[in-house]
């Protein structure tokens, strides 16, 4: 299996990517307001790829529920001087825009981003795609029932894992069809977003499902609301743990990125569950 996205190019048969998260947003629900600052950004951003990220996700409009949305203007204010920094500061380091807007996403390849992390599928912007195939960037298709400021009242699905993988299966479709290569895709069921608990779990369990295509899964589960209501645990913070043990299961499952807050110790578990699955 390979993903490709602009000057990166991945053979992920053997690891897991890690996606560390750098959120320069005031309202995001884990981190909100830490790394507004271009410098605090860039020093959360040197941690994560010391800790091991490949990968450095960007973004500039918090998509927790209830969120309410960004103007063009204000998003690529935030988030384009922290793209640049960091192209220039990790050039080793493949950069991801987390947006649902192709305006963003084109100003933010132009700054350096080689990926678009695009939690609506394709379905915030009918120009998304063919700005993916312009220049050959990683195309993240994310499923998202509802949006943000809603879509958390009363998700409702007949069979929540077969719904996810046609939408995923179609909106691939439609970005190859504008232009885009194949091993550019990677798909994200989207948890917790337009998800009950019962659907988390039920995805979580069938994660293979979402493997379309023949490219990779992405799953970003750290730290989300589920878990505390899972477990009983309100401090954010403290669900690093489960959000650990969650990585192990996917890659277990053959999840190919993560996308995490915590790098490190999500680094090791990735790095001993392949070891246990290559090994004879």
């Amino acid at each position: 299996m390979r993903w490709n996205a602009r000057q990166f190019e991945w053979d992920l048969s053997q690891r897991c990517l890690i996606m560390g998260i750098v959120n320069v947003t005031p309202d995001s629900f884990s981190d909100g307001g830490r790394y507004l600052d271009t410098e605090a950004a860039l020093t959360h951003a040197r941690r994560l790829v010391d800790e091991g990220a490949d990968i450095l996700d960007i973004g500039g409009e918090s998509t927790r529920p209830g969120a309410d949305p960004v103007g063009v203007d204000e998003e690529c204010r935030r988030v384009l001087p922290a793209i640049e920094a960091l192209a220039k500061a990790f050039p080793q380091v493949a950069l991801s825009i987390d947006t649902s807007k192709a305006a963003v996403a084109r100003s933010a390849t132009e700054a350096g981003a080689a990926i678009i992390n695009d939690v609506t599928g394709l379905k915030g912007d009918p120009d998304m795609a063919g700005v993916a195939a312009d220049c050959g960037a990683g195309l993240v298709l994310m499923h998202m029932q509802g949006e943000p400021r809603t879509m958390q009242a009363a998700p409702v699905y007949k069979n929540a894992v077969a719904e996810i993988a046609a939408f995923l299966e179609c909106q691939g479709r439609l970005a190859v069809e504008a232009g885009g290569a194949r091993e550019c895709l990677a798909f994200d069921p989207g948890i917790g977003f337009g998800k009950g608990l019962d659907h988390n779990l039920q995805i979580l369990k069938r994660l293979d499902a979402f493997q379309c295509y023949g490219q990779p899964v992405l799953l970003g589960v750290s730290r989300k609301s589920f878990i505390g209501k899972l477990l009983g645990e309100d401090e954010i913070e403290m669900r690093q743990w489960p959000t650990i043990a969650l990585t192990s299961h996917a890659v277990e499952q053959g999840v190919r990125i993560v996308r995490v807050h915590d790098v490190l110790p999500n680094v090791q578990a990735t790095r001993m569950t392949e070891a246990i699955v290559r090994a004879t």
